[in-house]
């Protein structure tokens, strides 16, 4: 064999060395990227999964609660200060209730001072309603009712189940409820219309507190209610009147 057969025989393996390498590496990137890209892909589907609203007890919905929102609760005043007083509601829960120069106080139909509100009276408190550590109400109002008003008795006429540990939440319907009701469905409410609805369901079943008002489809609302084994939802109509409890 000539030198020069000899040199292109191996020019021609040399080639075809480097040309199979190049190929099994082409194809080792082509199924890291591949890999790659499920992974991003599982990664995000994952994450969708985990990040879906979620609402007290379970339910999803855009009512789930992040934070302080409008409510209320009525009962009677204690350890009155210049910065706010205890509540006692009809079930026996304590709430902190924090006053600001914002605060306005009625008594009956008339406009009324701070200087009102004293030891032992019946009162209702509107406002927002935090319960990250106890119960606190920052007041926007603060309505001085009848004495006895809202009281034990009221409550227990009303079937109202207070709060024991260990004791399973009651099962019970009265009234009517929204055909369509999801728990966890709707829209927070405040303002007016928050504080409208929460006074109607605390007149009616007295003793819990109440810590968001939730606007439903049919444009009814559902006052949600706690530190009480029933209700824990109140449904009030349009016009504010409670149409049924759960």
């Amino acid at each position: 064999m000539s030198k020069r057969t000899s040199l292109s025989l191996k020019t021609f393996v040399i080639v075809t060395f480097l040309l199979l390498v190049g190929t099994a590496i082409l194809a080792a990137c082509g199924s890291s990227s591949g890999t790659a890209t499920a992974s991003s892909s599982s990664s995000t589907s994952s994450s969708s999964t985990t990040t879906q609203p979620s609402g007290p007890g379970g339910g999803g919905g855009s009512n789930a609660r992040s934070g302080p929102a409008s409510g209320g609760a009525s009962g009677t005043v204690s350890n009155v200060s210049t910065s706010g007083f205890t509540l006692t509601t009809a079930t026996g829960q304590k709430v902190t209730v924090d006053e600001a120069s914002s605060t306005t106080y009625q008594k009956g139909t008339s406009s009324t001072s701070a200087s009102a509100i004293t030891n032992g009276e019946s009162v209702l408190v509107l406002g927002t309603v935090n319960t990250t550590s106890g119960t606190t109400i920052t007041a926007t109002q603060v309505i001085v009712q009848p004495a006895g008003s809202g009281g034990a008795a009221a409550s227990s006429a009303a079937g109202v189940i207070p709060f024991k540990p260990g004791v399973p939440t009651t099962s019970k319907q009265i009234g009517q409820i929204p055909a369509n009701y999801s728990q966890g469905s709707g829209t927070i409410v405040s303002g007016t219309t928050a504080n409208k609805a929460t006074e109607a369901a605390l007149a009616a079943y007295p003793g819990g507190v109440v810590d968001r008002v939730v606007q439903l489809s049919n444009g009814e609302y559902e006052v949600h209610n706690i530190g009480v084994n029933w209700p824990h939802h109140v449904f009030v109509n349009q016009d504010f009147k409670v149409v049924g409890a759960d």
